[in-house]
């Protein structure tokens, strides 16, 4: 699949929610590590939209929820990365029947999701490498085109600017972590316990490392603390031995990041750091970068979880449950 290919899929998509008469409400629906793309979006909407109001949810309980303003003046917008994931496919069945329009986003349109949404975008999975087709990336562009179209926002043209440039961004950024990443595996391979602590846009990738990378990939417990929740309950864990990964990042909630940090540094002598004010945006508009910087700490974590796997001799592959039995 092509940019695009993908710009196309996008542009059907904008026509049929242009076509939503008094839309109201966008639902982000998914489960996992798709979920934690949604949360994202949620900040997007929440800092860009001036006539629209979204939320994101775990894909049984939205259904279980059954918000009651959903209906034919709402968007629903669901992900899952094979589109075989039940919940996720009952969450679309289940808007629709509600009058609402599905979008779904995938790495395979002729999947089960793939095939009962009203419109399907396709993705590009590489965790690794980074690209314009990641599922970040696609979701960044498909919302600044429907703010563009709806409501007049200038910042597509920026965000498309950016993303165009976003492979060598990454590289980039890994390679100015290159010593701190191999120090962070072996400093850190036999910790039985590492939180992660983000906020705003950034605590997708952060909660997505939490339970993606350390608790399913690797059985290291974990949490993502919402830096502005630290205070107020999780800071008591903290301890001289206690290791804790903070985003820092640029969007408006980095006050709240700064704030945490500086009391975990108080008392934890295992911090790690990553600061997007570090990163060369150089050749990243100015607009974008609010929205550019967790899709780069997305990839930033993995090269983090390549080496951890490495040193603990634990591939990201394997699994004790998921994908052996029914659960």
């Amino acid at each position: 699949m092509s940019t695009s290919e993908i710009d196309q899929q996008i542009e059907q998509a904008i026509g049929a929610i242009q076509a939503i008469e008094g839309l109201k409400d966008i639902y982000f629906v998914a489960c996992g590590g798709s979920y934690a793309l949604m949360t994202p979006n949620k900040y997007l909407i929440d800092r860009e939209s001036t006539t629209l109001t979204s939320d994101a949810y775990n894909s049984a309980e939205f259904v279980q929820r059954a918000p009651a303003r959903l209906g034919k003046d709402s968007l629903v917008v669901v992900s899952s990365m094979s589109g075989n994931t039940p919940e996720t496919v009952a969450a679309a069945e289940f808007a629709q029947s509600k009058g609402a329009l599905t979008v779904g986003l995938t790495t395979d349109p002729s999947s089960p999701l793939g095939t009962t949404v009203d419109h399907c975008i396709e993705y590009e999975l590489a965790p690794s490498e980074a690209n314009d087709r990641a599922a970040a990336c696609v979701f960044n562009k498909l919302l600044f085109k429907l703010l563009e179209t709806r409501e007049g926002n200038s910042k597509y043209p920026a965000i498309v600017s950016a993303q165009k440039n976003i492979a060598g961004v990454v590289e980039r950024v890994i390679r100015s972590h290159a010593e701190r990443i191999v120090s962070f595996g072996q400093a850190y391979k036999r910790e039985p316990v590492i939180y992660t602590m983000a906020s705003g846009s950034n605590y997708g990738p952060a909660y997505s490392f939490a339970i993606c990378i350390l608790m399913e990939m690797q059985w290291i417990h974990s949490n993502a603390i919402h830096a502005g929740e630290y205070f107020h309950g999780p800071f008591e864990v903290t301890d001289f031995d206690t290791p804790i990964i903070t985003l820092l990042g640029l969007d408006s909630t980095r006050p709240q990041e700064e704030r945490a940090l500086a009391f975990s540094k108080k008392f934890s002598q295992k911090n790690i750091v990553l600061d997007a004010k570090e990163f060369d945006f150089s050749d990243v508009p100015e607009q974008a970068r609010e929205y550019i910087t967790q899709i780069v700490f997305g990839y930033l974590l993995r090269a983090y979880a390549n080496r951890l796997a490495e040193d603990r001799g634990h591939p990201l592959t394997v699994r004790r449950y998921m994908w052996k039995m029914d659960y």
